[in-house]
């Protein structure tokens, strides 16, 4: 049995059956036969299932949006606009996808041709977590529609009823029934799912640990797998920036999502010429945030998605305290029932520390002086994280060193990093390997087949 809590107010909300392995034998199933039928679909029946599905996240973006503030906590202004950007991943793809599938042809030295055809693969497991409980399976949903495939997801505990929805929602779109299942289980069988010959690659966005865990299971059977695992972003300001629009976005960078993104801005590490004047506003707004409901169109921080996360959280920033670090207001468990929290920034983090090195996934951030590029530069890189970045200069020459210099999958210009659904999305160290979105998402689980006709 699953049980889903309300983080706002630790109130019950829901109880699942979980699924024995009669019951993931018979998702399996469906999903192989599925398969059969979908891998030779018109490309022009694809499309239309994901532009419905499009349509229908834009017509019930309201109902989609409170679901998952109830489930998993966050701001009902987020939470609508996670909604629109996966209804805007479907109309996309509808429209471009096609093009996308087309063949390449190379002309060979001895006068003959070659054709490299995209084709389908079969059933692709997906294993997805709380923070954003639509996006994230929308950027493995939409390709596998596209190319053919079939997914089957295994969701977070605590988003049972997101996931019942999108399963919901994808069925009303036209997809043929085992196009897309929601296994509700707990995590004990997925390696046992990953190994099922009816399985044919996995995709994974989590912790370091689940990572660790799916892709060695996968490694042994020999199956493909994506990784999009933690993060522990620099935000980098320098002299030339707009103080005042750093200043807002290193906020929305730390704070989104109530501080639960892989990719939010963890780590403010800011030019010394600039650091006092800086590090006094950041303050100042990380204070004056405004916490409450999370139904509330004014609320900027919620709660996080679980009293077990709050506690993670909390006993980050005391370990973080007893290794010297400086905590400089905040971070504090607020008297009310839920998983409530303040936000807290950090100072004095020893480079290589446990505080220095780790992610923490909540609205405490961290803020570094940094006496020159190579100082920022060094900052940025010393964590085993590579997933994303943001730089502030307008300065030509600091964008093209950080552009380069940056080990991360991502870099961002004078704004909020974030994925986009044209370009590709992913990270490189212990944040994973594998893309997501634009073409190279799409062709991740498929067959580049490569036809020769000699001359």
């Amino acid at each position: 049995m699953i049980t889903t809590t309300n983080p706002a107010t630790g109130e019950t909300i829901a109880e699942y059956e979980t699924l024995d392995a009669n019951g993931i034998d018979s998702k399996l199933e469906t999903a192989i036969r599925a398969y059969r039928d979908w891998r030779t679909s018109p490309v022009e029946k694809r499309s239309q299932v994901l532009d419905k599905l499009g349509a229908l996240y834009e017509d019930r973006t309201e109902e989609l949006a409170k679901l998952a503030v109830t489930e998993m906590g966050k701001p009902i202004t987020q939470a609508r606009s996670e909604v629109e950007k996966c209804a805007s991943l479907f109309r996309y793809l509808a429209k471009a996808g096609p093009d996308m599938l087309e063949s390449e042809f190379w002309d060979l030295a001895d006068g003959g041709r070659a054709e490299g055809r995209w084709l389908p693969q079969g059933p692709v497991l997906a294993v997805m977590p709380w923070n954003f409980p639509y996006w994230q399976v929308a950027r493995f949903l939409a390709p596998t529609i596209m190319a053919g495939n079939v997914g089957v997801l295994k969701h977070a505990s605590i988003v049972q009823g997101v996931a019942a929805k999108i399963e919901e929602l994808t069925l009303e779109a036209g997809a043929p029934e085992g196009l897309f299942q929601n296994l509700c289980v707990s995590s004990d069988p997925i390696g046992d799912v990953i190994a099922d010959s009816r399985i044919v690659a996995a995709t994974l966005t989590g912790s370091e640990g689940a990572g660790s865990a799916v892709a060695q299971q996968a490694g042994k059977n020999l199956k493909k797998v994506v990784l999009e695992l933690g993060g522990s972003d620099p935000f980098i300001v320098m002299p030339s920036a707009d103080l005042d629009q750093a200043v807002k976005d290193a906020v929305t960078a730390r704070i989104q999502n109530n501080g639960q993104s892989c990719i939010c801005g963890k780590r403010t590490i800011v030019h010394a010429d600039i650091y006092d004047d800086f590090a006094d506003r950041f303050t100042k707004a990380l204070k004056n945030l405004e916490i409450g409901d999370p139904m509330d169109e004014d609320t900027e921080l919620g709660p996080l998605s679980s009293e077990d996360q709050r506690d993670t959280v909390l006993d980050q920033v005391e370990k973080a305290k007893e290794e010297g670090c400086t905590l400089l207001f905040g971070a504090e468990k607020l008297d009310r029932p839920g998983a409530w929290m303040s936000a807290g920034l950090l100072t004095d983090v020893e480079l290589g520390s446990d505080t220095g090195t780790d992610e923490i996934f909540g609205p405490v951030g961290q803020i570094y002086r940094a006496k020159d590029i190579d100082e920022a530069t060094t900052i940025a890189n010393a964590i085993p994280f590579g997933l994303g970045s943001a730089v502030w200069t307008t300065d030509e020459d600091e964008q093209a060193h950080f552009a380069n210099a940056i080990e991360a999958g991502m870099t961002t210009f004078n704004a909020v990093n974030g994925s986009k659904i044209e370009a590709p999305f992913g990270g490189i160290k212990r944040s994973g390997f594998g893309r997501e979105l634009s073409h190279h998402g799409l062709h991740e689980f498929m067959n580049l087949k490569t036809l020769v006709h000699p001359k």
